[in-house]
């Protein structure tokens, strides 16, 4: 993990930094960072569990057999929140281009673009091998909010994407990266929930991912501000927090500790000879 973290972090920074300087625009070291967690990702968990590791992280990647709901709730659910959260706010205005045409975007900003561009990958990363092998030591929770410090740390450049390294005022940057450092928590712990309640699809990890990324004011255009979306993300967190304590609810005597399901590839070298079947690991 040490490994994993330096190499991304340090090299993403640089990628997004030399980014700004030499063309005034960070989406070259996005896609760089892309790139950099990926190979990272295949990297360390190639060392640590060989081919067998590596083909499993991907096997994740392109986990789709999981209930509808779940799609559902990855594409529709943040959208929907966040156009409430901005009618109750008196933020909300009618879409310039009309409902159908914000409905297409939306969903090709989202699926194309977003998941299956981008998020699925770095999700794979983030989720797929920080989380995951954090989950092995300790509780979904948890695990995801040690996630969050460096994840929030490595987005820390993004606060110069707007107006460039030396043109953005210093509070301006304070204040990008406190809401950052804030807003992480809530937002791995939502991933975290995704992951573990799909049986570790980060398919649907990568379009929840997007489809927040998607609900933002400059693309999903039907509200004024900035903090709207992450109340909904909040809110879309606290039902599912409050769902997942209903489900895991245990019969008197039944209680024990949450326990998480072990790396997978450690769960395959122990299974025993005469388990054949294949199908998604429990939630715990």
């Amino acid at each position: 993990m040490a490994a994993f973290l330096v190499l991304a972090i340090l090299l993403s920074w640089a990628a997004q930094i030399l980014s700004l300087l030499l063309v005034g625009n960070i989406l070259p070291g996005i896609l760089a960072e892309l790139l950099i967690l990926l190979g990272t990702s295949v990297l360390v968990t190639g060392a640590a569990d060989g081919r067998r590791g590596v083909r499993e992280l991907f096997r994740r990647a392109f986990r789709w057999r999981v209930g509808f709901g779940w799609y559902a709730a990855a594409l529709l659910a943040l959208p929907a929140l966040t156009v409430l959260v901005a009618a109750a706010s008196g933020t909300f205005h009618e879409p310039a281009d009309g409902w159908a045409a914000l409905l297409g975007n939306y969903l090709l900003n989202t699926v194309l673009i977003g998941a299956l561009l981008g998020n699925i990958w770095e999700e794979l990363a983030w989720t797929g091998v920080v989380q995951h092998r954090m989950m092995d030591r300790h509780r979904m929770v948890v695990a995801a909010l040690l996630t969050a410090v460096p994840f929030a740390l490595i987005h820390l450049p993004f606060a110069f994407a707007e107006k460039g390294l030396t043109a953005t005022p210093l509070a301006d940057v304070a204040v990008s990266w406190a809401v950052l450092f804030l807003f992480a928590p809530f937002f791995r712990v939502l991933m975290g929930l995704a992951y573990v309640g799909t049986g570790y699809s980060l398919l649907v990890v990568g379009l929840l991912h997007a489809s927040f990324n998607a609900s933002a004011a400059t693309k999903l255009d039907v509200f004024d501000g900035d903090w709207q979306q992450i109340a909904a993300l909040i809110i879309l967190l606290a039902a599912a927090m409050s769902l997942r304590g209903i489900r895991g609810k245990r019969p008197a005597g039944q209680d024990g500790p949450e326990r998480t399901p072990k790396h997978p590839a450690e769960r395959l070298r122990n299974r025993p000879p005469e388990e054949t079947g294949h199908g998604a690991p429990s939630a715990g």
